[in-house]
């Protein structure tokens, strides 16, 4: 006979809330990088400006 654990709802509650809050900073960290760096973060100068410059025009945020 085999037993199975189970863990406590605690404990998927929480790992559900880091997995949530990580992807959030994921998406705001992207979103500044894409959106607003001129290089300043992403330390390449105004390539990653550049790469992203059709997709801000798309976006409608302003870059000129």
């Amino acid at each position: 006979m085999a037993i199975a654990h189970s863990p406590g709802r605690a404990t998927d509650s929480l790992g559900t809330l880091l997995i949530a809050v990580g992807v959030v900073l994921l998406a705001l960290l992207t979103l500044y990088l894409v959106g607003f760096d001129q290089g300043v973060i992403s330390r390449s100068g105004m390539y990653l400006h550049e790469l992203m410059h059709d997709g801000r025009h798309l976006l409608g945020v302003p870059c000129h």
